[in-house]
């Protein structure tokens, strides 16, 4: 290895993305769903990439696959909502996170409510309700992180179990 700073840094190894997918999974990590309201259609997706970011100013993130639906409604609305999701809401999960599913009628069979700031859809029951703002949007390869100003905070189950995803499977805490 050369000291030399001209010249250029050996390539590093190839990652193998099975791989990838295996360790990342170890990482437990709660479970949500994103919604929005366009042109008075909504618009809803499980995710598992989202976090608090900030406390001032109040900001939250979450990921988005630039190919879902979700994307280009979140980016384009501007206004979005998280409900996080408590471990009996396994069944709204799995729905959210069926691709392709049909807009309309997406939320029959599921209690939801309407944000007071966004109108975007909150699933009644969660553990935890959020409105955002879209704040900045970041390139994250074939996702976009989404960082959101908190406008509305709510608690509808605050004693309720978190729904919890580990290892490709959903988990129950002890």
């Amino acid at each position: 290895m050369s000291d030399d700073p001209h010249l250029p840094a050996p390539a590093a190894p190839a990652v193998d993305p099975v791989l990838f997918r295996q360790v990342v999974g170890r990482f437990a990590t709660g479970v949500a769903v994103v919604s929005t309201v366009v042109d008075g259609v909504d618009h809803a997706m499980t995710v598992n990439a989202f976090t608090s970011v900030s406390l001032e100013p109040l900001l939250v993130l979450v990921c988005l696959e630039k190919t879902s639906r979700l994307h280009d409604m979140v980016l384009g609305g501007g206004t979005w909502a998280v409900s996080v999701l408590g471990e009996r809401q396994r069944e709204a999960s799995q729905w959210f996170a069926t691709r392709g599913r049909p807009l309309d009628g997406q939320l029959d069979g599921f209690a939801v409510e309407r944000g007071a700031v966004t109108g975007a859809v909150i699933l009644s029951g969660a553990l935890a309700a959020i409105e955002c703002r879209t704040h900045a949007v970041h390139d994250g390869g074939d996702h976009s992180i989404v960082v959101g100003e908190v406008l509305s905070l709510d608690l509808p189950d605050p004693d309720g179990r978190p729904l919890v995803f580990h290892q490709g499977r959903y988990r129950a805490i002890a």
